[in-house]
């Protein structure tokens, strides 16, 4: 019966508990991983899917920290021995921080601190990330190189990345092998990035001088030979393990909800990029245009088939195709899919349906529209055709299979849309008699340019028209829709 459901990390978010979920739209995790909650399955049913990506990340980093201080001078070593009765320190040997090189894989929330806080020790950071540029990671003190790069400089290696298959095993033989000999490493992101087996085989070898690890492959780990190895730290997953962390992830959570509640712009969304755009209110009449050209286009010409292209044009549209291209999507199954289509589970749905949407993007816009920024969303290998944009709040079309409208056409209520030859003017009134039979009012009237003699016409009508028969005896193709 819940429409929200909030978990932290030992709950597990199943497909069997999705599907049997009726009600539920939203899943909030209470952390930043969410290797517990089944995020397709989620997504194939449209429900979001959040986290508190901030809320564990200087705890995170300080316990990164405080993994490289101990390999550097042995400290839970140490401490295990004096417990002992021994008084051994000639065995605990370490090194200074001050002047060795740290590299840094995956220059995100966690690892920027990271470097920051080690930077303050004297050390060198130098990093990696596909994402961050290195620009921006200049102006926190961390000099991006290609991996080949760093694996021969560094003294210590930290991973901040998500387990992703091009993530998994970054660290392995070969990495190990072009490392500085008596490198050492940190995991505390996700277990699997590190090759356990190949950081085992460093160890031994003497190619790896010692690992700090918070996390595992198998979480409790059952193979104990790498946590009983002399040279390795470990730790019980407790990156997020703080007071600190764990109410402030539960307060952003809940925050987060009420925020998606109240229809405030979203944070965390893992899944619903697009939703989480539709409700800045910049966004909200584009994403409304979208999902009207898909249910446009799936009127004109259905059964929509084949491949959808949805260009973006202008400049301020420039990183519009990720939020819009699902709206296109929304409005292509609507009526048609037999599930619940929204902007979380759209993009699936209408591949699933046999349908390719794919994204463009120019900054430029033909001098033949007004305004700045236009949307167009086309059949491809078709005439289906339609270019659209936004006056004030309003999603309007613009030209429809190449026949520009002389006045933009609003796409809200309910429209009448008929294609006839140009020259005809006994049509509109043949229309329009036809509407007053139907006790159906004529609200607004708007034309196209003619194409190869013929012209479209819309027509804003105050309810649907029972049957379009009478009107196609006058037309050459008629539809209607409401928006």
């Amino acid at each position: 019966d819940c429409d929200g459901l909030i978990v932290r990390s030992a709950t597990k978010v199943t497909a069997d508990i999705i599907q049997a979920a009726e009600k539920l739209r939203v899943i909030g995790r209470a952390g930043t991983g969410v290797d517990n909650v089944d995020v397709e399955a989620a997504t194939r049913k449209g429900i979001l899917v959040m986290n508190t990506p901030t809320g564990n990340s200087l705890s995170a980093a300080e316990l990164t920290c405080g993994m490289i201080l101990s390999l550097a001078r042995q400290i839970p070593q140490a401490a295990a021995s004096m417990k002992e009765g021994k008084w051994d320190r000639k065995k605990f040997m370490g090194m200074e921080l001050y002047g060795k090189t740290l590299g840094i894989l995956g220059l995100g929330r966690i690892g920027r601190e990271v470097a920051t806080r080690m930077q303050a020790f004297g050390m060198k950071t130098i990093g990696y990330d596909p994402i961050i540029t290195p620009e921006d990671s200049a102006a926190f003190g961390v000099q991006q190189l290609p991996l080949e790069q760093i694996w021969p400089l560094c003294d210590f290696i930290t991973v901040h990345t998500p387990l992703l298959p091009s993530t998994t095993g970054l660290l392995n033989d070969s990495t190990f092998a072009k490392c500085r000999r008596g490198v050492q490493v940190v995991n505390c992101a996700r277990g699997g990035i590190v090759d356990e087996g190949a950081l085992l085989r460093a160890l031994q070898s003497g190619q790896c001088g010692g690992a700090g690890l918070d996390v595992f492959t198998e979480e409790p780990p059952q193979d104990r030979t790498l946590v009983n190895h002399p040279n390795v730290i470990s730790c019980p997953h407790l990156g997020a393990s703080t007071r600190e962390a764990q109410s402030r992830c539960g307060k952003e959570i809940a925050l987060q909800f009420v925020d998606l509640a109240q229809g405030k712009v979203l944070a965390g969304v893992v899944n619903g990029q697009a939703l989480s755009s539709a409700l800045e209110p910049q966004t909200k009449p584009w994403i409304a245009l979208a999902k009207a050209l898909g249910v446009l286009l799936q009127t004109l010409a259905s059964p929509v088939k084949g491949s959808v292209q949805v260009s973006t044009l202008g400049v301020p549209l420039q990183k519009a195709g990720s939020y819009l291209s699902p709206a296109v999507a929304t409005g292509l199954l609507e009526g048609v899919a037999q599930k619940d289509v929204n902007l979380v589970n759209g993009l699936l749905l209408v591949q699933e349906a046999g349908l390719k949407v794919t994204t463009t993007h120019s900054n430029a816009v033909p001098e033949l529209y007004s305004g700045d920024s236009l949307l167009q969303v086309t059949l491809q290998g078709t005439p289906s055709s339609l270019v659209g944009s936004v006056q004030g709040s309003t999603p309007v079309l613009q030209e429809l299979n190449g026949a520009n409208f002389k006045q933009p056409v609003p796409l809200t209520g309910h429209l009448l849309l008929y294609r006839a030859k140009a020259a005809n003017a006994s049509t509109l009134p043949a229309v329009i008699g036809l509407l007053g039979k139907a006790r159906v009012q004529l609200q607004s009237y708007h034309s196209s340019c003619a194409v190869a003699g013929e012209e479209w016409s819309i027509l804003g009508i105050s309810s649907a028209v029972g049957a379009l028969g009478d009107v196609k005896q006058h037309v050459t193709e008629a539809f209607q829709l409401t928006l």
